[in-house]
């Protein structure tokens, strides 16, 4: 039978070892790496409906996976005005400002990336953007989407006139005399406000995501780990594939939120497995806390605002009885937990779970491994000792350095690094750390959080510096090499998933998931890295994204 796919005059670069394998051709059949070998020999198994591409030298190596991403929830939320490029409440008024000019009379203003480190030391609140927002419904994400501000408007159309309480960590802040700054923290308080803004058609929202996809193709991703499968996103992807509009591999863990009851847990298991060809449910999404820039992370002590002193769960044993059902249902997890407290509960559950099954002589799967494996995802902040405790777990380590790249700065003197004091500023996104202690270090960005191109992560896990190369790097000891950052999305994402024997690697039986790069990434400086051009991709065999010329 014809091979789907033959790459010629290729350097295969095999990020297991960092080596360039002895081959210069390369070959797929149904969705599988059928052949490496020799040119000549991969130009015999083309047929009339082969693609052959010459690549004339460029370097070919396992298709990019990002960690941690959130596609379709992540295209409905930047549909809206993007503030990330904003660094001080100027620049945030006169962006707004010009979004309020196109508004219809009476519509609702959407906006997203709002960086608190705009606001410098003074509150996060909607007074301290002026009047640019009187009369008008609006609703403002923080970059990092557990927050939310509301204009006087949007508040009084949900209704919102004072505190309220939730069954989560959430939070609608008031100011002394008890009326609300604008400030929602966490996903209970900001849903008060969206369920009344109008939200986008299905059709719409399809077709951002499918704009989205295409341009994570086009960025060298093959694919993601969606840690949410929030509302309609299940069928986006379904329709997506039928449409032949999904250029990724994804799986995705849905969320299981501390109010989520057994029934609701049983319907978490019970999907599992489900999905089509490129895109399927494979684990459960959990949160342990928020985030530090809102004072909503759960810290060992209360940060210097005397915040972050407790758990996104009301009752965290409730959380830990959780993860051992799963974990004997064999069900990977992955949970959300920024703080040291938050990541400590984390292990402690996951070892209590692992010992239960221990005792009982119970079995569970993930992906083909017989394993079930659990992963963290963030660590900002976790002393020496929660360091070590990763690898005898077999947890996995999710971490996005763009955020401390981006978000942090060397000399502390950001809101994240101002909450935590300078200690604990001090051992932020410990990467370097976990990978030498033995932890499996997978990279992502968080995208929207963070822009979601796979060469610029990997960059800002060598640097530690934000993408303009204009500040110092933080914590440079804490660098990966570019071996690290290579593996970080590809071999460590497929070990996090329980797929380390078919994906992750360019070699015969593995999934034809495919990145080819303009050279060598782990020749390439970290400061040129982010600009490698990235030639072609493909998934599955099927060529997602080729530059032009190639």
């Amino acid at each position: 039978m014809p091979a789907d796919l033959v790459l010629l005059s290729a350097r295969l670069l095999d990020p297991g070892t960092g080596g360039l394998l002895p081959h210069t051709a390369l070959a797929a059949e149904r969705g599988r790496i059928s052949f490496l070998g020799d040119d000549r020999d991969a130009r015999a198994l083309a047929g009339p409906g082969t693609t052959v591409v010459d690549l004339r030298g460029a370097v070919v190596t396992a298709g990019f996976t990002d960690g941690h991403l959130h596609p379709v929830s992540g295209a409905e939320r930047t549909m809206g005005v993007d503030l990330s490029g904003c660094r001080d409440l100027d620049a945030v008024r006169t962006a707004l400002a010009a979004a309020v000019r196109e508004l219809r009379p009476g519509a609702w203003l959407r906006g997203w990336g709002l960086d608190p480190n705009a606001f410098g030391t003074a509150p996060v609140a909607t007074a301290a953007l002026g009047p640019v927002l009187d009369g008008v419904p609006a609703l403002v994400d923080l970059f990092d989407a557990h927050s939310a501000l509301a204009s006087e408007r949007a508040l009084e159309l949900a209704g919102v006139d004072g505190p309220r309480v939730f069954a989560q960590g959430s939070e609608i802040v008031c100011d002394a005399a008890g009326r609300p700054t604008g400030l929602l923290l966490e996903d209970a308080a900001c849903e008060v406000v969206e369920a009344v803004a109008p939200r986008p058609t299905a059709a719409e929202v399809r077709a951002r995501a499918a704009e989205v996809l295409a341009a994570m193709a086009a960025s060298g991703l093959t694919g993601g780990h969606a840690m949410d499968a929030n509302g309609d996103s299940l069928a986006v992807y379904a329709a997506l594939e039928a449409e032949d509009d999904l250029p990724l591999r994804l799986r995705i863990a849905p969320w299981c939120r501390p109010e989520t009851d057994d029934a609701g847990i049983a319907e978490l298991v019970r999907l599992q497995g489900t999905g089509g060809a490129l895109w399927r449910v494979a684990g459960v999404k959990l949160f342990m806390d928020g985030t530090i820039d809102n004072g909503t992370a759960w810290l060992e002590a209360p940060d210097c605002h005397g915040r972050s002193d407790h758990a996104h769960w009301p009752d965290p044993r409730r959380y830990t009885r959780v993860i051992a059902d799963l974990h004997r249902a064999g069900v990977p997890t992955a949970t959300h937990a920024i703080g040291d407290a938050a990541v400590r509960h984390v292990l402690d559950s996951v070892e209590r779970a692992q010992a239960g099954t221990a005792r009982t002589g119970g079995t569970g799967g993930s992906g083909g491994t017989g394993v079930v494996r659990h992963r963290v995802e963030h660590i900002e902040t976790v002393p020496d000792d929660t360091v070590r405790r990763f690898a005898p777990l077999g947890v996995a380590a999710s971490m996005q350095p763009t955020h401390c790249c981006e978000f942090t700065r060397a000399d502390h003197t950001d809101n994240w690094s101002r909450r935590l004091g300078e200690e604990r500023a001090g051992r932020a996104f410990r990467c370097r750390d976990l990978w030498e202690a033995g932890a499996r270090v997978v990279l992502g960005s968080d995208w929207p959080i963070a822009p979601y191109p796979p060469l610029a992560v990997m960059a800002g896990a060598r640097h530690r510096r934000p993408a303009d190369l204009s500040l110092p790097p933080h914590g440079p000891e804490q660098a990966l090499t570019p071996l690290q950052a290579l593996q970080g999305m590809t071999v460590c994402a497929a070990w996090a998933a329980g797929e380390e024997d078919r994906a992750g690697r360019p070699a015969v039986g593995h999934r034809a998931d495919l990145t080819v790069l303009a050279d060598d990434p782990l020749r390439v400086s970290d400061s040129d890295l982010a600009a490698l051009p990235v030639l072609l991709t493909a998934v599955a065999g099927r060529v997602t994204h080729r530059a032009a010329g190639v």
